[in-house]
Order: C-alpha cells, then structure tokens, then sequence
C-alpha cells in the first residue's frame, strides 16, 4: 500500500478587478477498492460558497459561488489517500471475450452508449485501419490487442509538453507524431472505439517516486490515461503514455468520454475583456 499527498494549486490573476461567475471544480478522487480517499481539504479565496454534486458519470463536482469582485483567484485541493493497486494485475476477462471480436451484451451495449462511439471525425477510416493494423490473426487475445494498440500509440508519438488547452483530433497527431498525455490517451481511446469497444478518458495524478514515467514533473503530475470495458475484468487502465496497464500509481478524478470534459477548474469572469492576466499551476504528489 502507498500512502500519498497530493497539493494542486491553481491561481488566475487580473490586470483589473472583476466579478466571478460560478466555477467548476473537478478536484476529489473516485475512491475504489484500490484507492481509499482519507482526507481533501478544498481552499478557495476570495470566499466562496461551495456545493457538490455527482454528475452523469459519477465524477464529484464542486461548484464554488463568489460575491463581490477581486484581482485574483487562488485555488488549492490538499488530498491524502491509499493506493492499492497491483503493479502486475491479473485481469479475470470473461470466456466470451478472451478472443477479439466479442459481443458486448445488450445491457452492456446499452450502458456504454457514446463510450462505444468515436467522437471524433474519421470520413476516409484511417484510424480505424491503422487500429486494425494490430490485430494479428482471425481471433488475436483480446488483452493482447489492446497493449499492442497502447504500445503503437507510444511508438507514433513522440511526447511533448502543451501548454494550450484542449487536444489534438487522433488524425492530427498520427500525422504531426507528437503529442501530450492528454492525446496519447484520445488516439488510444479512439483507436478502441473504432473496432467496436467501450473506452473512457480518465484525469488524475501519476504517482512517480522513481522520476522514471512519461509526462511526470517531479514526483508526480496530473496526467490523463484511458480505460477499456473489458466483460468479466470491467474497466481496465491503460496508460499509453507510458504504455503500462492497471492503475498501480494512477490516482483518477474523473472520467470521460472526452478530455474537454474534464477540465479541473473552469469557470469564467465578468469585466474588462483583457482583465486576465495569466495562471499559475502547481502539483505535489509525495
């Protein structure tokens, strides 16, 4: 078990006052049986009101209100949790999907809804025929099929910090062969998706005492990865970044079928149209 703090610190400053509109906070883990949530303190200044909720994906949603104006907004979430993943798991897939293709059942099918659908524009099938690339055989292992799409996605990428919000289409990086976490992880997904299987897009923190992963600063980062729904095993992680699987030293705060979805801190301001100034982020993961 790894006893981990997490410290993420958001600030957003303005050249001039303003007024806040309600902001969206995406801070708290998803607890599990492989990581136990023992503490999240949530500072927020100038004071506001905070609320939460769950939305559709379960994902826990704080929504901070402010009155008044400032010239500055500071944001930081204080975590403490247990890890308890399997660095190598065994993964109990059910007989009807150990061979690719396999059938999702109808209620499975139906659950999974856009999860199972590409959400990004693929006119000529390009990803889906270099998805296809790695399928060796008439009924190739299903496992095996989805880390040789992880590893493929690390070999037609090399990685790069972006500090622009957003991400890239898959077509675009496979064809600019560059690209952040967060487009390591929609080309894997998308990938996926194409050849009929349910994926997701995960947020969260790596864990990385050694200094040794992909798209780590420090001893840890927020980072984004994938899961596959995989009958009998459930959700399996993938991180193509670093082409691992399982969630060992993955701490997930919310899942997606899109990464424009998870967002850690979003919200907006009223006044001048230049009042923004610039943001600072810092994470801590020890």
């Amino acid at each position: 078990m790894t006893h981990t703090r997490i410290h993420h610190t958001t600030v957003y400053h303005y050249r001039s006052a303003v007024s806040l509109n309600p902001h969206r906070l995406m801070l708290r883990p998803r607890e599990s049986r492989e990581l136990q949530l023992l503490s999240h303190d949530l500072t927020v200044s100038p004071e506001a009101t905070i609320t939460w909720a769950h939305d559709v994906a379960g994902n826990a949603i704080a929504t901070a209100s402010f009155s008044g104006q400032t010239d500055s907004l500071r944001i930081e979430s204080q975590l403490e949790l247990d890890l308890s993943g399997n660095p190598w798991p065994i993964f109990h897939i059910a007989p009807t999907a150990h061979r690719f293709p396999f059938f999702y059942s109808n209620d499975d099918r139906a659950d999974l809804g856009a999860l199972a659908i590409q959400q990004y524009l693929d006119p000529m099938g390009r990803l889906r025929q270099w998805a296809r690339s790695f399928v060796r055989g008439a009924a190739p292992d299903t496992l095996e099929l989805l880390k040789a799409i992880s590893h493929g996605v690390a070999e037609s990428l090399q990685y790069e910090v972006r500090e622009s919000e957003g991400t890239q289409a898959p077509l675009a990086s496979l064809d600019r062969g560059r690209g952040s976490c967060r487009d390591f992880a929609i080309l894997f997904a998308e990938a996926v998706r194409s050849l009929d299987m349910g994926a997701r897009i995960v947020s969260g923190y790596l864990y990385d005492p050694q200094h040794g992963a992909t798209g780590s600063a420090g001893s840890g980062s927020t980072h984004a990865w994938a899961e596959v729904y995989v009958p009998g095993a459930g959700w399996i992680n993938f991180d193509p970044t670093n082409r691992s699987i399982g969630g060992f030293n993955l701490v997930p705060v919310a899942v997606a079928r899109d990464i424009t979805l998870l967002m850690p801190v979003s919200g907006s301001y009223v006044g001048a149209a230049d009042a923004f100034a610039g943001m600072e982020v810092e994470v801590r993961v020890t």
